[in-house]
């Protein structure tokens, strides 16, 4: 699996408290990567991280990435193989609260790291994690390719657009040099799901969080329409690129969207229908109320173009919103009633289910690394 570019290399995920930097700490032990972690704090209570133990798995760094001086002194120390930097403000709301510490996280956080690999100069491949909301969003129907502009109507995408300038600045600047002993690649996705994400203001941990109480969930525009993708898809696509950036070196400074088909879009209303069939209500007379809130702008319509992963890295979504809403609701309902199961077993169990459908599919990272052919003599 990923040709086993990852094990036995160390890997520095940033963010690696929240709930994708969690899947992926999950996945990068399984694949027998040294794990190092920077956060600033453990973002959420419950949360996967705590939940799955994993500071007992990992050799974790508390620090803010907006303290550049702790950022620049991890990165000399460790001198990872590999960066896949997660961390940041990722709550549209908590950003229209706090579009300063929004602006600071985000944009010059992303600066720090890639200031302390610069000022380091160790061989480093870097998979830089933003947003889908990086696109200036004109609700039109077509998918956003990675060619079209860069903008954002709110303070969140503004300050993932802002990363992206970074970015692209210390790429043309230093990392596209052929001095350079670091490379990177940018990846945008969006409305990720799964089980163990706790985020206060997203759709799934509020509904999970309500169902799991027995009480009503309130949505507030079921008719608004995402490139909904299981976390695991996504995961496998940053961990693919770091796999073809490690082979591929031309690729550095390339960007990337993950998503399904543009014509997977649904609806909030169609996730919901999905996610409820997989849970058992036993109080809530009203699982789900719908209710008219537009307080904070929202995009009613996003879509992601992914044709340029699908041609240049054979990579592409392979999970129904069938099979995305029954993982997603087995696992909430793992950890809210299956009392005792343990919830790191579940979850490789999962990446185990996960990845034997990639292989049937003819995923190209899921197949296994080929044997080398013995030469007769």
């Amino acid at each position: 699996m990923f040709n086993n570019v990852y094990r036995g290399k160390k890997v520095l995920i940033t963010g690696n408290t929240g709930f994708k930097g969690s899947w992926l700490t999950v996945w990068l032990l399984n694949l027998g990567a040294d794990v190092y972690g920077i956060s600033n704090e453990v973002p959420t209570t419950p949360s996967m991280f705590e939940t799955l133990k994993l500071r007992e798995r990992i050799s974790y760094h508390e620090h803010n990435i907006t303290d550049f001086n702790a950022v620049r002194d991890l990165i000399n120390k460790v001198k990872p193989d590999y960066i896949f930097h997660l961390a940041g403000q990722p709550i549209v709301h908590t950003a229209y609260v706090d579009p300063i510490g929004t602006f600071a996280t985000n944009v010059m956080g992303t600066a720090h790291i890639l200031e302390a690999v610069r000022q380091s100069n160790h061989p480093c491949k870097m998979v830089l994690i933003t947003s889908d909301k990086v696109y200036d969003n004109v609700e039109w129907k077509w998918g956003y390719r990675e060619t079209d502009p860069l903008g954002g109507k709110d303070p969140y995408s503004a300050s993932k657009a802002g990363a992206e300038m970074a970015i692209k600045t210390f790429y043309h600047s230093y990392f596209k040099l052929p001095e350079s002993k670091a490379q990177l690649v940018v990846c945008r996705a969006g409305n990720v799901v799964g089980g163990g994400d706790w985020a206060a203001k997203r759709l799934v941990p509020d509904c999970f969080r309500q169902w799991g109480a027995e009480q009503t969930v309130e949505i507030r525009e079921p008719r608004a329409t995402r490139p909904w993708q299981h976390v695991m898809e996504a995961l496998s696509g940053y961990l693919h690129v770091g796999q073809q950036l490690t082979e591929r070196p031309e690729l550095n400074g390339e960007a990337y969207n993950f998503g399904p088909n543009t014509e997977k879009n649904y609806s909030v209303r169609e996730v919901l229908e999905v996610l409820r069939k997989y849970w058992e209500f036993d109080g809530a007379q009203e699982p789900i109320r719908y209710v008219e809130n537009n307080k904070y702008h929202e995009a009613g319509l996003l879509k992601l173009n992914c044709d340029k992963v699908n041609f240049d890295l054979k990579w592409h979504a392979i999970l129904s919103l069938e099979e995305l809403g029954r993982m997603t609701a087995e696992w909430y309902f793992a950890f809210y009633r299956g009392k005792g199961t343990d919830m790191f077993a579940y979850t490789q169990a999962q990446l185990a289910e996960y990845t034997k459908l990639a292989m049937e599919r003819d995923c190209v990272w899921a197949q296994p690394v080929a044997e080398p052919t013995a030469v007769s003599a």
